[in-house]
């Protein structure tokens, strides 16, 4: 739909320590979201990360307020309508709060997960206003915006394929930590090398022009 766009949303960094990156350093990441104009309404991507006390002293995180983030991308609070987490984890879905009363679109395994895993802040999720929307698998939620399931990072992990004018666009949140790493995948899945994983058909079937992370800037092309 050539009247769909698509545009980052800078919400600062975090550092994720040594024991979580697999590299035996630490390692300084963005945090992205993606802010999608649609004919029906303004989608955002995930929110931000989230003010808990704990988290700030393991991740050290440099936040970029919502409303601050939104206006450098062209946006403002009050014009999104609707909300997508790739997944519920605090980095992620940090200003669902403030957008209240938006409709928010999650798997809802994920939802599960969220209320009772200790990987999760559960206050984050079901805040005051929340109006969570739980999608079982692959769901169109407007014409041109198709949500599908990208288990791996979390049970209930999801991507947002977007159709513009520009061809496919999708965002893929973590399904994987950066864009070397889905490359990594692709080349596996061609040379049947590795293990990638079993949604990465469906996703490359959709023929995206660019792929999009939450936690890094590159893009992947085809």
């Amino acid at each position: 739909m050539t009247d769909i766009t698509v545009r980052r949303v800078d919400y600062g960094y975090f550092v994720r320590p040594a024991e979580e990156t697999g590299t035996g350093a630490a390692r300084v990441e963005p945090a992205l979201g993606y802010l999608i104009d649609h004919p029906a309404g303004r989608i955002l991507v995930d929110t931000g990360m989230g003010r808990v006390p704990g988290v700030d002293a393991h991740y050290q995180p440099r936040r970029v307020a919502l409303g601050e983030a939104l206006a450098v991308a062209g946006g403002k609070i009050d014009e999104i309508r609707y909300v997508v987490n790739c997944h519920l984890h605090f980095d992620h879905c940090g200003g669902n709060a403030e957008l209240a009363g938006a409709p928010v679109f999650t798997q809802r395994n994920e939802l599960a997960l969220a209320r009772t895993s200790e990987e999760y802040l559960a206050e984050l999720v079901d805040h005051p206003g929340a109006v969570l929307t739980e999608l079982d698998g692959e769901t169109e939620i407007l014409p041109g915006v198709l949500i599908v399931p990208t288990p791996g990072h979390t049970a209930g992990h999801q991507s947002v394929v977007v159709t513009t004018g520009d061809g496919t666009v999708i965002v893929a949140g973590q399904s994987h930590d950066h864009a070397t790493a889905f490359t990594g995948d692709v080349l596996g899945r061609r040379a049947g090398v590795g293990r990638p994983p079993a949604w990465l058909d469906r996703l490359l079937a959709l023929d995206p022009r660019r792929v999009l992370f939450a936690h890094d800037n590159a893009v992947w092309t085809p």
